[in-house]
């Protein structure tokens, strides 16, 4: 299991997370990994960044650690900016990015009231929200294959390709992530994670015919017993088939802490 870690620029400003990025790297986490949001107010911050900007900064700042979006709501952008915001980090890293996406706010959720604020859409129904999900799959998938058309043969072609992965709260999105993505992300505290999880795997191996190269993840709030494989926790996503275990750091974690760590020894 690869253990990474999160920052959220909503309370962390960029030289922290700067350094707490070089941290982790120096400590062996598997990636660094941010958020989507247009404002603070959806994790109680007073700003945010815009991840690819973000995640082009820490491309810049270090030099191995694997960079990943958890997740970008698919209606921020246009399905051709993702797919484009992914290539550029890159391509500006030099390593594996892995581009995090889901199906957007819920209209009754507190994540809309920042897309309400600025007028943005926020769609009502679940299966055009899903639908979505897969348009900007096909739309990367077209735009980084390497015998793309001749349209598409100045637009930014990411090596090595960004991995796709699914952000899932529900069956039918972790069938879709099974089917269309490389990879799956559960909160490990949802009560039907291992639905979840088992869903994809089963889609995985119809589409496919193997769940081989199929990474599952999870994201859990830090906690430094999480370091350690003998920890429950770390036993049970263990025994899940849980490939990565992304852990949120809280604001204030002192970049000497995350050096000290010893993730993925």
């Amino acid at each position: 299991m690869i253990i990474d870690v999160q920052f959220n620029a909503t309370k962390v400003p960029w030289p922290a997370i700067r350094d707490g990025a070089v941290a982790a790297e120096s400590a062996g986490f598997g990636a660094v990994w941010v958020f989507d949001h247009l404002a603070g107010m959806a994790l109680g911050g007073t700003t945010t960044l815009e991840p690819f900007t973000l995640l082009g900064a820490i491309a810049a700042t270090t030099t191995t650690i694997v960079l990943g979006t958890l997740v970008l709501n698919v209606f921020n952008r246009q399905p051709s900016i993702v797919a484009v915001g992914g290539a550029s980090v890159a391509a500006i890293g030099r390593r594996l990015v892995l581009v995090g996406i889901g199906a957007g706010a819920a209209p009754d959720s507190r994540w809309s009231a920042e897309m309400r604020a600025v007028g943005q859409q926020v769609e009502t129904s679940l299966p055009r929200r899903h639908a979505r999900v897969e348009h900007v799959i096909d739309v990367c998938e077209a735009m980084w294959a390497p015998m793309r058309p001749a349209a598409l043969a100045t637009f930014p072609l990411p090596r090595p390709q960004p991995q796709l992965h699914v952000g899932a709260a529900s069956t039918a999105l972790a069938a879709i992530a099974g089917r269309r993505a490389q990879g799956i992300n559960v909160a490990w505290a949802h009560p039907r994670r291992d639905e979840l999880l088992a869903t994809a795997r089963t889609a995985r191996a119809s589409a496919h015919g193997s769940t081989e190269g199929f990474a599952c993840t999870t994201w859990a709030r830090w906690a430094d017993g999480l370091l350690d494989p003998e920890h429950p926790h770390r036993r049970e996503m263990a025994a899940a088939g849980i490939d990565r275990l992304i852990l949120i750091a809280p604001p204030g974690l002192p970049p000497a802490t995350l050096a000290a760590c010893t993730p993925n020894s």
